[in-house]
């Protein structure tokens, strides 16, 4: 890597990470003030969003490779297929609340910022970075069906929860609005989406992987 790559990287490294943690904490500030619930509701509630976690995994990935903490941790999040994973999850943050969701509120103020920073600004930077410096070389097509697996547990413990607190996340995920049937189809066309998403970048990280060698 040479000299202006390395000041790139670092700076793509450096703007993740500082935009990543302050969308995280404010936005967990708004939900605990914003809401009349009790504190460990809303933190539950908190942690209860695929955004949330996604970002949550975008702005450790930025932090680690930035940092170097821990050189086994610091591998873990090199690896092309980590890299890729977590690109697909935010990229898939990205499409569904821009697709779908976006229309749904209008967030004002702080709110507003943070909302973009989530769902726009971070998804979009994260994906730029796996372009360009992300390594890809050892990408499988085989790779897609490990990477359903979270979205899949995310799936079930936010039905299990609903079953039990009323509180869905998602209003494609509603089952009180509605029901298991219409949930399951949503669900099975997301994980479709993920599935299609999945051997997208994979194929466009061979296609780069060729003409780098």
């Amino acid at each position: 890597m040479t000299e202006k790559h390395e000041k790139a990287n670092k700076l793509f490294l450096m703007t993740g990470m500082i935009c990543g943690w302050f969308a995280l904490i404010t936005q967990l500030y708004l939900i605990i003030v914003n809401n009349p619930i009790p504190v460990l509701e809303a933190l539950t509630r908190y942690f209860s969003y695929f955004t949330i976690l996604s970002n949550i995994m975008v702005a450790l990935c930025f932090t680690m490779l930035l940092f170097n903490f821990n050189d086994q941790a610091e591998r873990f999040y090199a690896k092309p297929k980590t890299l890729s994973a977590v690109t697909l999850y935010i990229c898939i943050v990205g499409l569904i609340y821009n697709l779908i969701l976006r229309f749904t509120w209008q967030p004002q103020g702080l709110q507003r910022v943070v909302d973009e920073l989530l769902h726009a600004f971070i998804p979009a930077l994260f994906l730029l970075y796996w372009l360009i410096f992300a390594p890809k070389k050892p990408l499988k097509w085989a790779d897609a069906f490990p990477w359903l697996i979270y979205p899949l547990i995310y799936l079930i413990f936010i039905l299990i929860r609903g079953a039990f607190s009323g509180f869905y996340p998602y209003p494609f995920v509603d089952v009180a609005t509605f029901g298991y049937p219409t949930v399951f189809l949503n669900s099975f066309y997301i994980m479709i989406l993920f599935l299609a998403l999945s051997f997208l970048l994979i194929w466009i990280g061979k296609s780069i992987a060729r003409r780098e060698k």
